[in-house]
């Protein structure tokens, strides 16, 4: 057994080492204005064979926010060394804090840090991949089971929700849309007619923009901007619902989560993004035709004849098969990163970014799979 004391004007430490565990107790006053002993102390008599450090603050006559500044410090370089910290004997209050403290992660500054070596960051990478896999499994399990719910009648949401979620995500929605969707149709009628008017086939920009508009552009550009709209902000409410503990009260009062919030907002975005590809053809097709009739000196029967030469049902039907797709992978990414938001504000940004770089994604790999599928099948 060894011991020792370390006295101080206010904050007093005493050490007792017994086998691999060293009591700390503190005592007198722990304030800011108050003279006390340094974390590096505990340290110099946690050498050795000590493998668990009991924390008592039983004689603590006055502390504020120093004290917990100090057990901070000490635990964190008690878990450093590998060092387990015992706290039940401090004040409450105490304890409370530090639980705070360790709740949240500490922020990230711009100081120097040390980066694990290459194969160890990829290796964790690869953990990450694997487990996010593993959670997006799970999540689609989930919805496939609240969408069995919903066919038999038993999924329990308020019609209320889903007519909301339909509105924000269909009504609401149609300015950003119309922009985009016209002024891509612009673009594509003015990147076609720089090259066609090489040929004097300046005609076919109407068949470039309804064909392009149709099978690719109008849902890949619907799906992206539902993505960054819409997306985003199911992530947003759902991860602000999981730090407020409101998706945890719900659950206690016997709601399934996955039918009273995940399930209103995958029917909405199901439903809507069909409808809001059609409405893109249409804006689109007629950002083409401003340009062919302004720019190309087209005439307006001729344009419109052509258009609807050039472009078959079939291809407004495969336009439709992508956008119920991408919409689904929409909702499930922004509703999967705002189930899975940590506990901290700043968890909400974060998952907010991750169901729009997610949907994104699913959605580019989707239009790839797309164009592969549909080539193979002479669609």
């Amino acid at each position: 057994m060894g011991n020792g004391s370390v006295k101080l004007r206010s904050g007093r430490l005493e050490f007792v080492l017994k086998r691999d565990v060293l009591s700390v107790q503190l005592s007198g006053t722990w304030t800011i204005d108050a003279d006390l002993p340094s974390t590096e102390e505990v340290m110099q008599k946690a050498k050795g064979p000590v493998r668990r450090i009991a924390l008592d603050g039983t004689r603590i006559e006055e502390w504020d926010t120093i004290l917990v500044a100090f057990l901070v410090r000490v635990v964190q370089m008690g878990r450093e060394r590998e060092i387990e910290t015992d706290r039940k004997r401090l004040p409450d209050g105490v304890q409370r804090l530090l639980d705070l403290a360790f709740a949240v992660p500490e922020m990230e500054t711009g100081g120097p840090k040390v980066r694990p070596p290459l194969l160890a960051r990829i290796g964790g990478q690869a953990l990450d991949g694997l487990e996010g896999a593993r959670d997006m499994v799970r999540f689609l399990g989930e919805a496939a089971k609240s969408f069995g719910r919903l066919f038999t009648g038993r999924a329990a949401f308020r019609r209320s929700d889903l007519s909301l979620a339909i509105q924000e995500a269909g009504a609401e929605a149609l300015g950003i849309v119309s922009l985009i969707s016209f002024l891509v149709g612009v673009i594509l009628a003015f990147m076609g007619a720089m090259q066609l008017e090489l040929f004097g086939a300046e005609i076919f920009v109407a068949d470039l923009v309804a064909v392009g508009m149709a099978r690719e552009m109008a849902p890949l550009m619907t799906g992206i901007i539902m993505a960054g709209r819409t997306g985003a902000a199911y992530a947003a409410q759902l991860g602000t619902m999981t730090v407020n503990e409101e998706i945890d009260a719900l659950q206690t009062l016997g709601f399934r989560a996955m039918d009273f919030l995940v399930l209103p907002r995958m029917l909405a975005l199901m439903l809507m993004m069909p409808l809001l590809t059609l409405y893109s053809n249409v804006l689109g097709i007629a950002g083409g035709f401003l340009i062919g009739t302004t720019v190309l000196d087209i005439t307006p029967t001729l344009y419109w004849n052509q258009t609807v030469n050039a472009v078959e049902l079939s291809a407004f039907a495969v336009g439709i098969s992508k956008a119920s797709v991408l919409g689904v992978l929409v909702a499930v990414s922004g509703c999967m990163r705002g189930m899975q938001c940590g506990r901290s504000a700043a968890s909400v940004g974060l998952a907010t970014t991750s169901a729009v770089v997610t949907a994104i994604v699913a959605i580019v790999v989707s239009e790839a799979v797309f164009a592969v599928v549909f080539e193979v099948l002479g669609i």
